[in-house]
């Protein structure tokens, strides 16, 4: 079967299937809330449950977490410009502060989308205050 018959990246309902096709994803619950395709936007969400923690009892996200979010929203951004897969060749994460609420929130905006790379910027939330930015670089000439 050709990706263009499994995976309907026009959606957000197609968007959500292809996020449930991978394991890491349903197990930390990530969603896709929204789909801007004027200014190619993509919002994920992830409730904070106690895998994601970085240590019992602290409260606080481990970073790798963090890090899975920002680059799955890159990459799925850079997918809906691009209209099929691509893979992250590049990923920094910058953590600002530890996470402080039961959900994150991340943006992720398309920068630039090209014939050999996609850049992708991000941004996460947590309890309505900033805590990491992520910028993803993504190989267009590639497919996964």
């Amino acid at each position: 079967m050709s990706e263009a018959a499994e995976f309907d990246w026009s959606s957000l309902e197609g968007v959500q299937r292809i996020l449930e096709c991978t394991p890491i994803h349903r197990h930390l619950g990530f969603r896709c809330e929204s789909i801007e395709r004027g200014a190619v936007c993509v919002v994920f969400s992830c409730a904070v449950g106690d895998a994601a923690l970085r240590m019992d009892g602290v409260g606080q996200v481990h970073g790798g977490i963090l890090a899975t979010l920002i680059d799955s929203a890159a990459t799925f951004a850079a997918c809906i410009a691009a209209g099929r897969s691509v893979p992250t060749a590049a990923l920094h994460v910058d953590y600002l502060r530890p996470t402080s609420g039961s959900d994150l929130v991340a943006t992720a905006k398309v920068r630039k989308i090209g014939r050999s790379t996609a850049v992708v910027d991000v941004e996460v939330e947590s309890g309505g205050k900033l805590v990491a930015l992520g910028r993803a670089a993504l190989s267009t000439t590639v497919s996964h």
